[in-house]
């Protein structure tokens, strides 16, 4: 077990200069802590567009189509999708362009998230239109509650279903919700984007898979081991409470790649709160976390959350438990509780549509 130490996440720093660019910049967006966002935008547009557009070029050289294809790759899914990610996640929460540039916050779903295998508007959909309001409880298509959270066939079945019904389970929450332009987003930017890699396909299959199909297939997988993990501790008694169904995990790298995703619970608990106050929240309502037992991880993040479960690990995730409030003595005790956390939680089915 650790005990809670001196917090090394990323807050805001006024920036004692800027250059005539970046003052350009801040006067496109609503908020100069998101100054990053925006070189980020730049960086992934000038970088994996090109890539794209080469890897459509008719009778390209073959290891020059491969050579740009590894690049794309590697830029798409090791350097810029967690930063992307989660700035598209960031931007759902709070408005990114000022109201007379408002334009360009479509910018990120519709000419960007693409490339990263984001539908348009479907994760905003989703996140801001079902996951938030449910909290994780059984009507939140994305609801971890019911599985056995240690166990990678339980995940498999997750992941499956999310992928086979994920978006007529969401449309259909929508539709019951009486959430109809919700319900039309989503759908829409599902059939554009579907429309749009057929229709490519036809043109150039290699490079459609390339470009659009197989970071679709990433991502989806991606985001729900991240959404698992995230909430692969429920309380059985307040599986409400965002204290008891989330997660934080502090003090790592992630958190300064990915926006202080890392605070979970706080983000649960004020959803709207911009990524550079999470830390100075967690340190300044820490007696909330201890009076509810809630679980925080020092120096791992979400993924090795995933893999010490799917390895039934507890003795590694004991090992990064952060024992706020003197609660455990030994790591025996605290991997108890964490076995506890994960024990699958039944409940009861949901309305269809037709039933509503």
């Amino acid at each position: 077990m650790k005990y809670l130490s001196q917090l090394t996440d990323p807050v805001y720093q006024k920036p004692e200069k800027l250059s005539s660019f970046d003052r350009f910049l801040l006067t496109l967006i609503r908020d100069e802590r998101d100054l990053p966002f925006l070189h980020l935008t730049l960086k992934i547009t000038f970088t994996l567009w090109p890539l794209a557009i080469i890897l459509y070029i008719p009778g390209l050289n073959n290891w020059l189509w491969w050579a740009a294809a590894i690049a794309y790759h590697f830029f798409n899914n090791l350097v810029f999708k967690g930063p992307f990610g989660l700035m598209l996640h960031c931007t759902s929460h709070r408005v990114f362009f000022e109201k007379k540039y408002q334009f360009w916050n479509h910018y990120l779903p519709w000419a960007i998230g693409p490339l990263f295998g984001q539908t348009p508007e479907g994760y905003y959909s989703h996140h801001i239109g079902m996951h938030h309001p449910e909290n994780n409880m059984p009507e939140d298509d994305s609801s971890t509650m019911m599985y056995q959270r240690d166990s990678f066939s339980g995940f498999l079945h997750y992941l499956g279903s999310f992928i086979a019904s994920g978006v007529y389970d969401t449309a259909c929450y929508f539709l019951r919700k009486k959430r109809n332009r919700l319900c039309m987003r989503l759908v829409r930017g599902e059939l554009i984007f579907l429309g749009a890699c057929v229709g490519l396909s036809f043109i150039n299959f290699p490079a459609t898979f390339a470009v659009f199909i197989l970071p679709f297939i990433i991502s989806r997988v991606i985001m729900m081991v991240g959404n698992w993990a995230q909430h692969a501790f429920v309380c059985a008694v307040e599986p409400e409470n965002s204290y008891k169904n989330s997660i934080t995990c502090i003090n790592t790298k992630y958190n300064h790649k990915c926006w202080n995703d890392g605070y979970h619970i706080s983000h649960h608990v004020k959803p709207s709160m911009h990524w550079t106050e999470h830390p100075v929240y967690f340190k300044k309502t820490l007696d909330e976390y201890i009076s509810n037992d809630a679980i925080v991880f020092d120096g791992i993040h979400f993924l090795h959350v995933w893999f010490y479960l799917m390895g039934k690990r507890y003795d590694l995730l004991a090992k990064h438990f952060v024992n706020i409030g003197d609660r455990f003595e030994t790591d025996a005790e605290i991997m108890s509780f964490l076995q506890q956390r994960t024990r699958r939680i039944v409940t009861i089915p949901m309305p269809t549509v037709a039933a509503a």
